[in-house]
This record gives structure tokens, sequence and C-alpha cells, in this order.
């Protein structure tokens, strides 16, 4: 057999993305990642909060991930490695349930342009917001009740 022939029966799969360093900052609103391949990224904590990788936010199929709004201001209380393969955030709403792998850390700084706009445009078209429940609708001048109704 010819390379080219190995190369079509092989399964490709990603290389293993291998950190270097994982820091959170002082404000606690940002997660450094570095991987030994020279890649570098400063993942906010509401970009991680609203990717996690738990089943609450991406259901169990494409289907029921679930757009969340609300968490402009969320900040990462701890971060707790996982074997060698992992992180376990936990979030200052108390969302703790996703395992953050080296790969998919990867993907979210690589991608994050893409995944940022495309999260914007799911709140848009859903009608939620960024901010707490409470903080839009005072911004925008409408009511107290959190809802942005104006009822106040």
């Amino acid at each position: 057999m010819n390379q080219e022939t190995l190369d079509r029966q092989a399964p490709m799969s990603a290389p293993e993305r291998w950190p270097t360093e994982i820091r959170l900052s002082g404000d606690k609103r940002t997660l450094h990642v570095a991987f030994e391949d020279g890649g570098r990224f400063a993942l906010p904590a509401e970009y991680l909060r609203v990717s996690s990788p738990s089943a609450e936010v991406q259901g169990h199929s494409p289907a029921e991930r679930k757009v969340i709004g609300g968490k402009r201001d969320v900040a990462i209380l701890n971060v707790e490695p996982v074997g060698n393969y992992a992180v376990k955030l936990t979030f200052d709403d108390m969302h703790d349930t996703g395992l953050f792998g080296w790969g998919y850390l990867y993907d979210l700084g690589r991608e994050s342009r893409n995944r940022w706009a495309t999260y914007l445009s799911e709140l848009e078209e859903r009608g939620l917001s960024r901010d707490p429940a409470g903080k839009s609708a005072k911004a925008s001048g409408g009511g107290n009740c959190g809802s942005g109704c104006g009822c106040h």
C-alpha cells in the first residue's frame, strides 16, 4: 500500500493539546491558557460560563443546547484540575458541572471570535441580554422586577 492509501484508511484524530499554563486573573474574570504549540488565549469568564460543556448548557444533543443570558458579570471562583485532561471551573453563580478538557479550551480560544458572534446573535434572536435581569431593566429605564417590562 502507498502512503495515500494509508492516509485514507487511518482515522483522523485531532492532535492532543497540552496546556503549559493555566492562570486566573486577579479579578477572576479571565482565564489565561497557554499551550505547548504556542497557542495563548485569554478566555473571559462570561464566555466560558455560557460555553460550559455541561449537560445543563449543552443538553444531551445539539437540539437541547441552551442559550444562557445574564452572565456579563460572572466570575470564576475556582479552577480545579481533573486528572491530566481537564479543569473544573466553579463560577460565582455556583455553576460547576462542566469539565473543560484541553482540546475544548483550545477550541474555545481558537474559535472565540466566531463563537462569540454566534452567541450574541442567539441572545438577540431570543430577546435575551448579557446583563443580569435586574441590571438590564434598570439600565433601560424600565421597572425593577428584573424582566424589563417597565411595570414599576
